[in-house]
């Protein structure tokens, strides 16, 4: 809801609501003020109508009857005669007393009650006496409510018709926008074939959005698809001659009859075999990145998996004074490439004990997390610091305090490679101390 209420559609919803709203207000309040001024010129104007019939007696005596006759038949609420004659004698419905607060109108009748309301009032001096006509001003005052609820009546519909759109169509390009974040997050993550797939109800500036976004992933497939190739290709191509040339340093260590120069030749073959190594990792990782091993998955038992590799490694850990074990249940199988599998516990648990001093505690994990599994090996060594987590999966990328250790840069680019074919979210977190890698596996990949 709150990512609703920040959407441009709403807003702009809003921003027409209020619009309208102001254009609505200030139009009524001109009507209402118009016919008020209407209703009150009509008044004034009956006022003085009424005066001029008077006016018409011939005598002060023909006044007071005229008054008296017309008042009888008058509703005092509406209309109010009054006649002061010369000698002070009051003829008609009502007075005009002067009090603390103003003027206000006394009935004639006993009890001389005030009348409730306001008046509008013409006074005229007539033969020597005083003639004070008065018409109500209920009918203006009638006027407020009237248009108070011409304006609710008016607004409150518009307001919720238009926020119901706006929310209809916030709604709408939300779904929109989130295909299109889910598949941004998706190519960020690795999977360049993501792509944003539209719809015929998109609105133009979002399908412009999506076809850009889909180029753009399109290219740097491209782009990454052709890296790959040609780092295949050229460890394929060399990979033939660097085995040739290991082959005949080793046939000359058997010639030579210097202890230095043989020494020199085994040096040479123990780099031509770490370049064979980079060269045979680099052919894997393809393989891994095509996809094509995925015809080959089959169940595998995780848990089973998991404990053989703590067993293998057990010795040289020992060795290290390192401590591993493997936490988890007995049995838990998952669709998948067992050898990969594999790999992938090998290069991390290798990536662990190479990379943390004696007495580190390496622990292997597993457990069922979010609906799928959850592949864990953590331990407490001086871990990675968080600005390289991100580049630490690049090919040959090495920390520069892990140069002197076994390896090449690209254990943990092959369990990226790995973990994305399983679809396992691949991520490094902190164990405070050390380092915990986390595979969690996607729950359609489990039995």
């Amino acid at each position: 809801m709150t990512r609703l209420w920040r959407s441009m559609p709403l807003r702009l919803a809003l921003v027409l609501v209020v619009i309208f709203g102001t254009v609505s207000l200030f139009s009524l309040a001109a009507s209402y003020a118009f016919t008020r001024s209407v209703f009150e010129q009509g008044i004034r104007d009956d006022l003085a109508q009424d005066l001029a019939g008077f006016r018409a007696a011939p005598s002060a005596r023909a006044v007071a009857l005229l008054v008296q006759g017309e008042s009888s038949g008058t509703n005092p609420d509406r209309v109010v005669l009054s006649y002061v004659s010369p000698s002070g004698q009051i003829y008609g419905n009502g007075a005009i007393a002067r009090g603390d607060e103003g003027f206000h109108i006394i009935s004639l009748d006993e009890g001389h009650s005030t009348f409730d309301g306001d008046y509008l009032a013409l006074n005229a001096r007539l033969f020597g006496g005083q003639l004070t006509i008065a018409r109500s001003r209920a009918e203006i005052e009638a006027l407020r409510p009237v248009f108070l609820n011409i304006l609710w009546i008016s607004l409150i519909p518009t307001v919720l018709i238009a926020l119901s759109g706006g929310l209809i169509l916030a709604r709408r390009s939300q779904r929109h926008v989130e295909v299109i974040r889910a598949t941004l997050e998706r190519v960020t993550g690795g999977d360049l074939a993501a792509r944003v797939v539209t719809g015929a109800r998109w609105s133009d500036d979002l399908l412009r959005i999506g076809t850009s976004v889909n180029d753009m992933a399109g290219a740097q497939e491209r782009s990454v698809t052709a890296l790959r190739q040609v780092s295949s290709d050229i460890a394929h191509d060399l990979k033939t001659p660097v085995q040739r040339v290991s082959l005949q340093l080793e046939e000359l260590s058997q010639v030579l009859d210097s202890a230095e120069a043989t020494e020199l030749v085994d040096r040479a073959c123990a780099e031509v075999e770490g370049i064979s190594a980079v060269f045979a990792s680099l052919l894997q990782l393809a393989q891994v990145e095509d996809g094509a091993l995925k015809d080959k998955f089959a169940p595998v038992e995780l848990a089973g998996l998991c404990r053989t590799m703590v067993e293998l490694y057990e010795p040289s850990a020992a060795a290290r004074r390192q401590t591993l074990c493997f936490e988890g249940p007995e049995t838990l199988v998952l669709q998948g490439e067992k050898t990969l599998l594999g790999q992938l516990l090998a290069n991390l648990i290798e990536n662990a004990q190479h990379h943390t001093p004696e007495g580190t505690a390496i622990t292997v994990s597993l457990a069922q997390a979010q609906g799928g599994p959850l592949l864990c090996v953590s331990d407490t060594g001086p871990g990675i610091p968080e600005a390289e987590r991100r580049r630490v999966t690049q090919r040959l990328y090495r920390l520069d305090r892990s140069r002197n250790t076994p390896g090449n840069g690209l254990g943990l680019s092959l369990v990226e490679a790995v973990a994305l074919l399983h679809g396992a979210d691949f991520t490094f977190e902190d164990a405070q101390p050390g380092l915990r890698v986390a595979l969690q596996f996607r729950p359609q990949t489990a039995l």
